[in-house]
């Protein structure tokens, strides 16, 4: 199916923006709109490859957030990517082959003095059905 040469195209990122990063190579004054829309449609294609590569490792890791390590190995497996990405990549502060914390479970909340007047919020949280409603007495 061919498509049709009317159609626009737009980038997704903020030509304005793109424009000035563009601008901050000392040997561009000036830059056209044929060259700005190339950077920001090749600079999308580029993230969202990046992107899938590194969701690719993280599911291989079975987990669920991607973190640099995945970026990093998704790099080091494309190997033009490679060439130019991995010095400007930070070094992962830490392997993380161990299983991920569950997050879920509570974890008892360091007892706090609470100032006159109020209460903790956990109290209300935690208020059982034993307990009575309160009642106010009439003094008639």
């Amino acid at each position: 199916m061919a498509e049709d040469p009317n159609v626009a195209i737009r980038p997704e990122f903020p030509t304005g923006r793109v424009k000035k990063i563009m601008k901050l190579d000392k040997d561009i004054n000036k830059v056209n709109s044929e060259a700005l829309l190339l950077v920001s449609c090749s600079t999308e294609l580029f993230l969202r490859f990046l992107a899938e590569k590194s969701a690719e490792v993280t599911k291989e890791k079975n987990r669920r957030i991607v973190k640099l390590e995945h970026m990093s190995i998704a790099v080091q497996r494309h190997r033009p990517t490679g060439n130019f990405l991995l010095d400007s990549l930070p070094l992962p502060s830490q392997p993380s082959d161990r299983p991920a914390p569950d997050h879920n479970t509570s974890r008892p909340v360091a007892e706090k003095p609470v100032p006159a007047g109020t209460r903790r919020i956990d109290e209300f949280f935690n208020k059982t059905a034993s307990k009575s409603p309160i009642q106010i007495e009439n003094d008639e």
